[in-house]
Parts: structure tokens; sequence; C-alpha cells
């Protein structure tokens, strides 16, 4: 007998989530570095991943917004991890973003046909 895990996480609450780590890796960047471009940065970013994460439920196939933060996100910190070689916060940032793309990838692939 399979459990009942409860309803799925809409993915406009996972985007929204998405957001705020990138929010966050941006104010740390600053904090840690004093890096006013990755303050700029992450919140700029952060607040475009949320627009797209907000326009999911109103249209499911509007998901550009969000897959090319996304996919730009896994670009930069991508390159930053290869040129430093540093785990954080470039990983992190990355893998997630990566997570996130895949996951656009599966709702577009499963949504029935309109």
């Amino acid at each position: 007998m399979q459990k009942d895990s409860g309803p799925p996480v809409p993915l406009q609450w996972i985007g929204f989530d998405y957001a705020a780590l990138v929010a966050s890796g941006g104010i740390i960047g600053y904090a840690k570095a004093r890096s006013v471009p990755s303050l700029a940065a992450g919140i700029l970013l952060s607040g475009l991943a949320g627009l797209g994460a907000y326009q999911l439920p109103q249209d499911p196939r509007n998901i550009w917004v969000f897959l090319m933060i996304s996919g730009t996100l896994v670009g930069i910190m991508g390159m930053r991890f290869h040129r430093s070689g540093w785990i954080m916060p470039a990983t992190l940032i990355a893998g997630t973003g990566l997570l996130m793309v895949a996951k656009l990838r599966i709702s577009v692939l499963t949504r029935p046909c309109q």
C-alpha cells in the first residue's frame, strides 16, 4: 500500500523559493566580500525569477522568463565555479538553476496538449 504524500507543490512556489535563494546569494556575496555587483545581480535576477514564477499560474505556457533566468544563472555560476574552483555559492546556484531548468522541461513535456 502506497501512502499518499499530499498534493504536489506547485511549480510557482518552487520558483519563489529559487528566487529567494538567488537573492540570499547576492546578499551573502555582498556581506562577505562587499561586492556590490553580487548584490545588484542577486536582487535583479531574483526579482526576474520571482516574476517568472508569478506568471506560471496565469499562463502555464509562459515559462520563458523563468527559463531564461535559470539558464543564465547556470551558465554564469558554472563559469565562476570552473574559474575559481569554489564549491559555494557558485555550485549551489548553478545546481539549483539546473534543477529548475529540468523541472520546467518536465512540466512542459507532461502537460496535456491543448
